[in-house]
């Protein structure tokens, strides 16, 4: 967030993302008071806003908060290293600091013992054996231990403790290890086991997953159903413990990615910076050109008035190529003393950066066009455009219908105020049309149920009424409020016009034979394409509710492009579909199969 915006707390966590992340809360001063990180943003951030707070240092800490910045990320873990990074940065008052942080934890193999052991390492690697690391946290080490040992059954007890034992531990009895201790096990099957766990630490996980779930079916096949829910859930349990270990990859090098969002009027440039190959924090800028939407030319001014005046990184990263980029490597090598490389073709981590700073570029502009100044910006400006007084628009109602072939249709209503979305008056209306799939049917039936209503006085009059569609759905909602006697209402059909894209919309009112033109970059016409798509995703949450309720079905079945093979094979290398939901793009991509597209629409379909 820009620091020129007055910090509205509503209207702020309205506009937060459901996806896992890191939260900075920050002073009057732009000072980091407390970093924190979660699976859910919008909820996390949400509960400091509560009128009482659970402890009195939340209550002490929420007194002092001006302001809050986030950064998007593709998974937990994810959120889990960038938030260690920052804490160990920052310094954070509220924060918990480690006393021991002046290096990361490692866990340590000593792969020279005849029956190796894992455990916990954190100082120099001067030691025989293997390291794997760094982690984020102790506690990550420690929660990977624990379930190494339920998943391999590995000893991890020191080697005094071995030595002198005669008969197995608590440990052999409750199936975490194999005792190899009194001779319970050979040499040569531990060596096996071993290998495994290694190999997993390795990131080599897709043969031991490929292990699992041959086990698995083994088990099922036999009808030993409880042995193949055991190892359905180590299949999970491998999943959520396989660690990303972003510190130590391109450690030698410093990279800045920059990601990019616009709809036209407003633009957002987030920078994520990467440090010694780690995230370590983004930070959002509103670049101001007038009437410029070209997002080649956007970046190039942006990274040339950005970088000429302070220090560079050896890398740049972009999502698109830009004009000036000979002239600006060279000029900012030189003035940097280092090669600077500015690419926007990347692969590997540089790719999943890039895609992370997109993410929270889009999410820096939600924030901004939600913001207050921006809101009453766009009330003002569809009052202009519909002919209204400048204040004569304070509440907007905008309606959208969906269904699958006429099956479970649902029609949506969200309600917009200059203050922003009003969700205790949306509402839903299943509906039962005549003709299966009649649109116009249907959004007539849910007009006529909605102002009875407002004619009743049970709901205040809106002062527009948006419905998503052209002329028909014009048509229809006319033909309604005449019915009511509502027939003065202004109402504004939006059709998405030949090209389809933002800012091509066709903006249909009575009494004019041709559509309303609007640029694409007018206030008014934002505040209508975000009642449009809020809208949209309020029918369409509500329709796969009702349809769920009416045949069993799973949340695969409905994703374009996700067979029935590719299905099965998602549900067998995450063992069901919660471990689906839980896993990252990344993740999903190592799946036979799915590439990196249908990643993104099967990760996106699971986390709206």
């Amino acid at each position: 967030m820009s620091d020129d915006r007055q910090f509205d707390a509503r209207i702020f966590v309205r506009s937060l993302t459901h996806r896992p992340g890191v939260y900075r809360m920050l002073d009057a001063k732009h000072k980091v008071l407390y970093v924190g990180k979660a699976s859910d943003l919008k909820k996390r951030v949400a509960s400091y806003f509560q009128r009482t707070q659970a402890s009195p240092k939340t209550a002490a800490l929420m007194e002092l908060v001006a302001n809050v910045e986030v950064t998007v990320t593709n998974t937990e873990a994810e959120a889990l290293l960038l938030e260690y990074n920052l804490i160990k940065q920052h310094k954070p008052r509220y924060n918990v600091t480690l006393r021991d942080d002046k290096s990361y934890p490692y866990i340590y193999v000593s792969t020279n013992h005849k029956f190796p052991r894992l455990q916990f390492h954190r100082g120099a690697r001067k030691g025989k054996g293997r390291y794997f690391g760094p982690y984020p946290s102790t506690g990550a080490v420690r929660q990977t231990l624990n379930e190494l040992q339920k998943l391999f059954m590995v000893r991890q007890c020191q080697d005094s403790f071995f030595r002198n034992r005669s008969r197995p531990c608590l440990q052999y009895q409750i199936k975490r290890c194999t005792a190899p201790c009194v001779g319970l096990i050979s040499e040569e099957h531990y060596a096996t086991d071993i290998a495994a766990a290694i190999d997993f630490l390795d990131g080599k996980n897709r043969n031991v997953v490929a292990a699992f779930v041959a086990r698995m079916e083994a088990a099922a096949a036999t009808r030993d159903y409880e042995q193949a829910a055991r190892f359905r859930d180590q299949i999970a349990h491998l999943r959520e413990v396989e660690a990303r270990q972003l510190v130590s990859r391109t450690a030698s090098q410093d990279l800045d990615i920059l990601g990019f969002a616009s709809n036209g009027a407003m633009h957002v440039v987030t920078v994520l910076f990467i440090r010694n190959g780690a995230v370590i924090g983004s930070y959002d800028h509103h670049p101001r050109l007038a009437g410029e939407t070209d997002r080649a030319r956007i970046l190039n001014g942006f990274v040339a008035q950005y970088y000429l005046g302070r220090d560079v990184p050896a890398e740049i990263i972009l999502d698109a190529e830009i004009e000036d980029v000979v002239l600006l490597q060279q000029e900012l090598g030189a003035r940097a003393g280092h090669k600077v490389a500015i690419k926007h073709r990347v692969r590997g981590d540089r790719q999943r950066w890039l895609a992370m700073a997109q993410t929270n570029a889009e999410q820096g502009l939600n924030l901004l066009v939600s913001s207050n100044a921006t809101l009453r910006r766009q009330f003002a400006a569809l009052a202009a455009a519909l002919g209204a007084e400048e204040d004569g628009i304070q509440r907007l109602e905008c309606f959208d219908v969906s269904h699958t072939s006429g099956e479970a249709t649902v029609a949506s209503c969200v309600v917009f105020n200059a203050a922003g979305a009003l969700k205790s008056d949306y509402r839903r209306f299943n509906l039962t049309p005549v003709a299966a799939g009649d649109d116009y049917a249907a959004m007539a039936e849910a007009l006529r149920r909605r102002y009875a209503c407002v004619k009743r006085g049970e709901v205040p009059m809106p002062d527009v009424l948006i419905v998503d569609g052209g002329k028909g759905q014009l048509s229809a909602a006319m033909t309604v409020l005449d019915e009511l006697e509502l027939g003065w209402l202004r109402v504004v059909a939006v059709a998405k016009g030949r090209a389809r894209r933002p800012g091509a919309e066709q903006l249909f009112v009575p009494g004019r034979s041709t559509p309303l033109s609007l640029a694409a970059d007018s206030p008014a016409l934002l505040l209508i394409q975000q009642l449009r798509d809020e809208a949209h995703r309020f029918a369409i949450t509500g329709h796969r509710q009702r349809r769920a309720k009416t045949r069993t079905t799973s949340r695969l079945e409905e994703i374009p492009g996700l067979g029935p093979k590719k299905r099965r094979e998602l549900l067998r290398q995450f063992g069901g579909l919660q471990g689906v939901i839980g896993a990252g793009i990344d993740d999903l991509v190592k799946v036979r199969g799915i590439g990196r597209s249908l990643a993104e629409s099967i990760y996106n379909d699971l986390h709206q």
